[in-house]
């Protein structure tokens, strides 16, 4: 038996020096090192050996089948490691493979710039859930039930109670009815109307709207907070003016037009933002006290800014998503 060991050692040895998958180790070990393998086998063999044979034939057994476990394990890893195809095989030396990320969006790097540039002016950001009550998107601020104003915002509505906000002054009323002044804070965040998709208008854009609460504020601290806006965000020489207008929620009212000077158009003034002082019955509607207190208010569509700015002449192509104009900015 001493010989047929050492033979079935010499064959496995061969035999596995010739494996080049997993598929043919695989093979090997149910013929040798299997439940039903050959030395499975031979220890059973052993077993029926007289027992002045078994010292011997069981040391060379044990040294045989050590050994060609070991050489089965280590020829294993090298077939794992080398992978049944040269596609799935890993050379650790080579360099690793830098990974394309993607960049934020032109309006995310507006929305970004417009923060950055309020809390440099001492304002700080709120936000608020898109999914608003009637209440604090139009009573609230001055929009009673039959108010016609209620008419210029066509408004996706999700019962007699719920809608999706139409512009983020809800979220002033919240920071109203939870913050005791003074109050400087800016809103930016998505708002939905209901509108035909156009170059020039979308069911979905965002806004930035700002608002200041104190004992003492005026309309010409307004007029100077965003004529700072206006410089530092489309630059020192644009021309703007300020137009009388009228809003449900301020009084009096205003409207900042910059000058558009389109490629190859004439040029035009251009309303980028609506302002005005906080009417007082806005105040009340929140528990602040009008005789005590007073206030702006600010709100500027990001996409019409945006536009301006880089000089863009779709607002579709803000939701589009086509590469070749986002890889632009």
């Amino acid at each position: 038996m001493l010989d047929k060991i050492k033979q079935i050692g010499e064959e496995f040895s061969e035999a596995i020096q010739k494996v080049t998958d997993s598929k043919e180790l695989e093979e090997i070990r149910l013929k040798y090192l299997s439940r039903k393998g050959i030395f499975p086998q031979l220890f059973e063999d052993f077993k029926a050996l007289p027992k002045e044979e078994k010292p011997a034939v069981g040391q060379l057994l044990n040294q045989v089948k050590n050994q060609t476990q070991n050489l089965f394990d280590e020829i294993k890893t090298k077939v794992e490691l080398a992978g049944s195809h040269s596609d799935s095989y890993i050379d650790l030396t080579l360099p690793g493979r830098s990974k394309q990320l993607g960049s934020k969006h032109l309006l995310i790097q507006s929305m970004n710039e417009i923060k950055k540039i309020f809390i440099g002016l001492g304002f700080s950001v709120y936000e608020g859930p898109e999914l608003e009550s009637d209440y604090n998107n139009f009573e609230a601020l001055n929009f009673p039930p039959d108010h016609p104003a209620r008419d210029m915002q066509d408004t996706f509505f999700i019962n007699d109670d719920f809608l999706l906000r139409t512009h983020t002054s809800p979220v002033q009323i919240r920071l109203m009815k939870n913050t005791k002044p003074p109050i400087r804070a800016i809103m930016p965040g998505k708002v939905y109307r209901n509108e035909a998709i156009s170059a020039k208008s979308y069911c979905l854009f965002h806004q930035v709207e700002g608002l200041y609460i104190d004992t003492d504020v005026t309309f010409a601290e307004l007029k100077g907070t965003l004529v700072s806006f206006v410089k530092r965000y489309f630059g020192d020489d644009v021309k703007y003016r300020f137009r009388a207008s009228f809003f449900p929620f301020t009084e009096p009212s205003a409207e900042l037009d910059i000058w558009w000077q389109p490629k190859d158009k004439p040029g035009q003034w251009m309303e980028i933002l609506g302002c005005g002082m906080v009417d007082p019955n806005v105040l009340e509607n929140v528990g602040i006290d009008p005789e005590k207190y007073v206030g702006y208010a600010f709100g500027m569509g990001v996409e019409r800014s945006t536009l301006r700015k880089y000089k863009i002449n779709d607002i579709r192509n803000f939701f589009d998503n086509d590469k070749r104009f986002l890889e632009q900015f």
